[in-house]
């Protein structure tokens, strides 16, 4: 796609935004084109125009939910300082991002949910954002071959993958009534697990 006119990108916004609410509400396969032209106040045939099918507008919704979110954690101060302080960043930018962020817990439950019917959008998704991430920290920890990673994708999976696993039981799966952790007490104890350094003092109580 070119570069797109102001007009036409407000545009393409706004058809998104009616979109991301029509699929939160319906699911991928309760929502119709009919459905998402209401919730955006458009028609059927600039939704077309702009995605082609429905599979092309919810590629383009992953996308920008995605992207925004990727920003969000690799943020401008995102590897500044040593790699302790590094790694606090990020874990704490990713806690911190999903503890108030509502409509994204939403579009991961969407996205989990609908994975078994369609593969294909779920594996979308996570080559848009969690393929993304561990390419981002594999290349962290090659270019520190100090912190001793034998292999830096897997370490930049488990790191990640401590950090999701918190928010599918704490959040997704309403875990955290029943077994709650200290968001502070999970960073620390990640941060020494993978670095092999003492952990700062942290509060065991949730």
């Amino acid at each position: 796609m070119g570069t797109l006119t102001l007009a036409a990108q407000r545009k393409r916004d706004q058809i998104l935004a009616g979109a991301l609410q029509s699929f939160l509400q319906a699911g991928y396969e309760g929502t119709s084109m009919d459905r998402v032209a209401t919730a955006a106040g458009g028609s059927k045939i600039t939704i077309y125009k702009h995605f082609q099918d429905k599979e092309g507008l919810f590629t383009a919704l992953i996308e920008q939910v995605t992207a925004r979110r990727f920003h969000q954690i690799f943020d401008d101060r995102a590897f500044e300082g040593e790699p302790d302080q590094v790694l606090r960043h990020i874990a704490h930018r990713v806690l911190d991002m999903l503890a108030i962020d509502a409509e994204y817990i939403a579009f991961l439950r969407l996205i989990v949910g609908e994975s078994g019917r369609f593969p294909a959008l779920a594996q979308l998704f996570v080559q848009a954002l969690p393929q993304k991430v561990w390419a981002v920290l594999s290349q962290y920890f090659a270019r520190h071959p100090d912190l001793h990673s034998p292999c830096p994708e897997a370490t930049a999976r488990i790191f990640m993958g401590a950090l999701i696993s918190y928010v599918m039981t704490q959040k997704i799966l309403h875990g955290q009534a029943i077994a709650p952790l200290n968001p502070d007490t999970l960073v620390e104890c990640l941060v020494t697990m993978v670095l092999g350094q003492p952990p700062l003092q942290t509060t065991a109580d949730p």
